[in-house]
């Protein structure tokens, strides 16, 4: 099994640059590239930076071993002087940006990378492939947190997701507020609780139901989850009962009509003196299926697929342009796809109250700042140093904070406008 290294996730392109630039001299060019997005996918009132973290570790292992140099070498990828210049390769410039649980809107510079032209240009593919999954997932996960109402989450969408996108999944969807993951390499990698339970195939592999709740319960005790629909719901409760007692700690249901389905079973549980043992409910989960069950007895969701693939927006829509060469800002004036050149600044703009009512952003230059703005923007690495970074929890509580500042309207599951405006203010 092989594991895909960093520097082979760099676009051909990429080294096509580099090559003519070393060639030409610009290679060498200080240069400023923003990672932002043009518009928010349908439906979206804000975005969520993840993966930022998991990314510097990436850059900072960002290195080209010699059978990779060779390989390029071989194929015609890269000609004698760039396969030279990628053998030396560290990135030795300043990576500055959005905090991880950070919103974000349409023209937030939500990453600032600055250094020489080659160094930062052989960037692009890793950080847009890390940022445009992990942002994804978290706005996804945001949204079904919010819907949930305060009833937790587990992330359990490993199934649906390449193996290693299901660890970077589960890491954002934590970040956005799911209590727990299925996914074991998440929970050892980053420390994230993990959870989960038997799958109908357990049930199956026994004679009957009742033989494979004992089975489960004798193995992990009463406070466990036994799955009750494999074949009759109703009969499934019953004998979970039977066999665990009423302190049994919860029942999963995937399948049916959840709505109607949670009343019963809670209305059955009650009648069997299980009052205390929780309803968890899963199946092709997205924030509006899980908004549809605020009023019903259902005590957890898991959610899968659409946590994982981003609940129909499966990339959050970010790019990585360059915004200033040696100083000068650069523009790309294609219809449609124009930038605005120049490094930007941007601070958040509350009411005394906290409550968030502006982005401000400044090419080339520093916004005015008023009592209550808060900067956006901070350090990740310095001549290709690291810089302490929040943990995983605090980036988290972080997100938790940014939820609570915008307008309420900002929350709605709806079509609308961002949850706050953007402003660009223009350089004088």
């Amino acid at each position: 099994m092989h594991t895909l290294r960093p520097a082979l996730l760099t676009d051909h392109y990429e080294l096509t640059m580099v090559s003519a630039a070393l060639r030409d001299g610009t290679a060498h060019r200080h240069c400023v590239f923003e990672v932002f997005s043009r518009r928010l996918p349908a439906g979206r009132r804000y975005g969520v930076v993840a993966g930022t973290a998991r990314l510097m570790e990436l850059i900072r292992e960002f290195r080209f071993d010699p059978a990779e140099i060779d390989f390029l070498r071989r194929t015609g990828v890269v000609d004698e002087p760039a396969a030279a210049w990628l053998a030396d390769y560290r990135f030795t410039g300043d990576i500055d940006g959005y905090a991880e649980g950070e919103l974000f809107f349409p023209g937030s510079p939500i990453l600032t990378v600055s250094g020489t032209f080659a160094e930062c240009v052989v960037l692009e593919t890793v950080v847009l492939s890390v940022l445009n999954h992990d942002c994804a997932v978290a706005a996804a996960a945001a949204r079904m947190v919010t819907a949930a109402r305060g009833r937790a989450l587990i992330e359990m969408g490993s199934r649906r997701a390449h193996e290693e996108a299901a660890v970077a999944a589960a890491r954002a969807a934590y970040l956005a507020g799911f209590q727990f993951t299925s996914n074991l390499a998440a929970g050892q990698r980053y420390g994230i609780p993990t959870a989960g339970t038997a799958a109908h195939a357990f049930t199956l592999l026994h004679d009957d139901e009742r033989t494979a709740f004992a089975s489960q319960v004798a193995t992990l005790g009463s406070q466990t989850t036994l799955l009750v629909d494999t074949y009759d719901i109703s009969q499934g409760i019953r004998n979970a009962i039977e066999v665990a007692g009423p302190e049994l700690r919860a029942v999963r249901i995937d399948s049916g009509d959840l709505a109607v389905i949670a009343q019963q079973s809670r209305e059955l549980l009650d009648s069997l003196g299980a009052t205390e043992t929780k309803i968890i409910v899963s199946g092709d989960l997205d924030e509006y299926a899980i908004a549809a069950l605020a009023a019903e007895p259902v005590d957890m969701y898991g959610a899968g697929t659409s946590v994982v693939t981003g609940s129909g927006a499966p990339t959050a829509g970010l790019v990585y342009k360059l915004v200033e060469v040696e100083g000068r800002p650069v523009v790309k004036r294609s219809e449609q796809k124009a930038t605005i050149g120049g490094r930007k600044v941007a601070v958040r703009r509350h009411k005394p109250t906290g409550t968030a009512t502006e982005e401000i952003i400044v090419p080339q230059g520093v916004p005015d700042r008023h009592p209550n703005d808060r900067l956006l923007q901070r350090s990740y690495l310095t001549g290709g140093e690291a810089v302490a970074l929040p943990t995983l929890d605090e980036s988290r509580d972080h997100l938790r904070q940014c939820l609570i500042s915008i307008p309420w309207e900002g929350l709605k599951l709806s079509a609308g406008d961002p949850a706050i405006p953007v402003t660009v203010v223009p350089t004088e």
